[in-house]
């Protein structure tokens, strides 16, 4: 099993039948930070899981912290990673642009990564995943499928642009569908988001759209305990039952994780904020509920690929 610290030494295997290897290039070893634990079935998770990848596909020795939720906490590992040679470091979370934009100054040789924020350094990224369309079609699938026309939105923060975005797309779908939206102000209150979607449920919304990663599984428990439908967030969520999620909004974080690391090994990743969408391959809506029929699906794969190739979303 790994250490806390998350140590994990991988042997140098065979890039194919022919025998050659892969050259590790620029990258020599990556770390991650996380702001709990990267076992919360949700995005921490989904970090640690592109951690691995980039391990799987560099031959690089890679390394994890959790519970880095201090200034204090980041700069100490950090500092650690320094000294056993990692050169690229993500941190999961908005959170970490402002520690990387003051300590990284002190670090030249390493290259730090956060979500959601705003890189200001020569070696700080920022990675944003453009949430509109992925909420747009969202809300297309649950206006499709609401046989009461009410769905409602449960966001963690009013910021968030798929919000809008499932506003639009259920306008789209159906003008006569009826949008509640409701905030939990946080990523992770369980028990404000349960409330708050019983408030949804009892006022006649069937499809819901619990937009936080922190909180969305608990939601999607309690929607199919009360026998109505939800669009998952972020995640693949039909294992939680394909005749309660419709569809899933997934954003491929593992994905893009392997995509940073192979630009930074061939010293092409781009310092400031960097934005990814269904064009880039790491956004796209996930298994359909056999509920959904079959035309209906048809037509939501084109509209994402005319949307792929043009930028223009339905109308």
């Amino acid at each position: 099993m790994l250490s806390r610290f998350g140590i994990i030494f991988l042997c140098l295997f065979l890039l194919s039948a022919c025998g050659e290897t892969k050259a590790q290039g620029h990258l020599q070893k990556a770390g991650l930070l996380v702001p709990d634990t990267v076992n919360d079935q949700v995005w921490a998770t989904k970090g640690f899981n592109g951690l691995l990848k980039i391990q799987s596909k560099f031959n690089i020795d890679v390394f994890y912290k959790e519970g880095m939720n201090s200034e204090d906490k980041v700069e100490k590992a950090v500092k650690e990673f320094d000294q056993k040679g990692v050169n690229l470091i993500f941190g999961h979370g908005s959170e970490y642009a402002e520690y990387f934009n003051k300590i990284s100054k002190d670090y030249p040789n390493i290259h730090f990564v956060s979500f959601n924020g705003d890189a200001k350094t020569p070696n700080t990224t920022s990675l944003n995943f453009k949430g509109h369309a992925m909420g747009f079609f969202g809300g297309m699938v649950a206006a499709h499928m609401s046989k009461q026309h009410k769905v409602g939105v449960l966001a963690a923060y009013e910021w968030q642009p798929e919000i809008e975005g499932f506003y639009q797309g259920a306008m789209a779908e159906d003008k006569n569908t009826h949008v509640s939206i409701e905030y939990v102000g946080n990523w992770d209150d369980d028990n404000k988001s349960i409330q708050l979607v019983d408030r949804m449920l009892d006022t006649g919304v069937d499809v819901v759209y619990p937009a936080g990663d922190g909180f969305n599984v608990p939601v999607i428990e309690r929607v199919k305990d009360r026998g109505q439908y939800v669009i998952g967030y972020v995640s693949e969520q039909s294992d939680f039952g394909e005749s309660t999620v419709l569809t899933s909004t997934i954003q491929q974080v593992d994905k893009l994780y392997v995509k940073v690391a192979e630009q930074f090994n061939n010293q092409k990743l781009k310092s400031g904020n960097l934005s990814f969408d269904f064009q880039d391959d790491v956004i796209s809506l996930g298994k359909y509920s056999p509920l959904v029929d079959k035309g209906f699906i048809h037509k939501m794969d084109k509209y994402i690929e005319t949307y792929k190739n043009s930028g223009n979303l339905p109308k």
